[in-house]
């Protein structure tokens, strides 16, 4: 009589599988985590991170356009926008380093002019 075989199910083809797939994902979740609009930050030795639950986003590009939310916005809408946002929220001001200070200055001026005293600038450690 032959010894009797254990029928199983096999799952190292599984495993396997979603080695490759928690791969994929990990890789591509770096991607994600940048945001749509390239910016290029500048650089700072003192960094700080907060965490705020709401935080409005105004990117400045290298080639000087702004976006709030990942908007467009010219001048005149940039000041609607800004005023609209409540004084309790986050505006969290992020510049690439090509871009000229000029802009940069034209939203801290908008924001100062409203008295809204909540906001970050973003910079990247060395």
């Amino acid at each position: 009589m032959k010894p009797r075989r254990a029928e199983g199910l096999n799952i190292v083809p599984f495993i396997d599988v979603m080695l490759v797939l928690l791969a994929i994902v990990l890789s591509v979740s770096t991607f994600i985590a940048q945001g749509k609009i390239p910016i290029n930050l500048p650089q700072a030795d003192n960094v700080e991170k907060k965490a705020d639950d709401k935080v409005v986003q105004i990117l400045i590009n290298a080639d000087n356009h702004i976006y709030i939310d990942d908007k467009e916005l010219d001048s005149s809408a940039l000041r609607e926008a800004i005023n609209a946002i409540d004084n309790a929220t986050m505006i969290e001001v992020k510049s690439d380093k090509d871009a000229r200070f000029e802009s940069f200055v034209q939203i801290i001026s908008i924001i100062k002019d409203k008295g809204h005293e909540n906001f970050s600038i973003t910079a990247q450690t060395p």
